[in-house]
């Protein structure tokens, strides 16, 4: 018969593991957070910036489509995030009918990582089509000649979009980075 001391302590590597997944969440999810709030402001500024003005860009409209895009897909690998601060945190309870197993452990993982990787799909698609309007517009322009149309000078609004869409890249990477390295920890666990 077991003492309750027995059943009350954790395998040492079955703590480890469980504090890494806690740690790096926390990490993953304040960077992400910090990324998706810088993200959330340039679009909002660009945004409302191309609503003021007398020539909107149609152009640019896709590229913030998908920016917006990129920032939901963000915001639910920034949840993500935290449940894995809880799943490291049920990994390290002394109780073992609370553990996950192994195999649900790596499912919320996988989750994480595919969630990054559509993210970063969603903004690379924004970046794409940004970069494109803004290298037409750049190339439409007559080198030292006046432009007599506004809607070939290439704003800050729109390079706004573009850098709404990188931080969106950056940050779906860095959640995709420790997803893998989580999942590779714990597989060798």
């Amino acid at each position: 018969m077991q003492t309750e001391t027995e059943v009350r302590t954790v395998a040492p590597s079955l703590q480890g593991i469980g504090n890494t997944i806690r740690l790096t969440g926390w990490v993953t999810f304040w960077i992400q957070l910090g990324l998706a709030v810088v993200s959330g402001i340039t679009v909002l500024f660009a945004y409302t910036g191309r609503n003021f003005t007398d020539q909107p860009n149609a152009g640019l409209g896709i590229g913030v489509f998908w920016a917006i895009a990129g920032i939901i897909a963000l915001l639910f690998s920034v949840y993500w995030d935290f449940r894995y601060t809880r799943l490291g945190k049920r990994l390290g309870n002394p109780n073992h009918a609370l553990h996950p197993s192994k195999a649900d452990t790596i499912a919320a993982l996988r989750l994480g990582l595919i969630v990054s990787l559509v993210g970063i799909l969603l903004t690379l698609l924004g970046t794409g089509s940004t970069l494109g309007v803004l290298v037409a517009k750049s190339i439409s322009q007559p080198p030292g000649v006046a432009i007599t149309d506004p809607n070939k000078i290439i704003r800050a609004l729109d390079v706004f979009v573009a850098v709404a869409n990188i931080n969106g890249i950056t940050a779906h990477f860095i959640g995709t980075v420790a997803s893998l390295w989580l999942i590779e920890r714990v597989n060798k666990h």
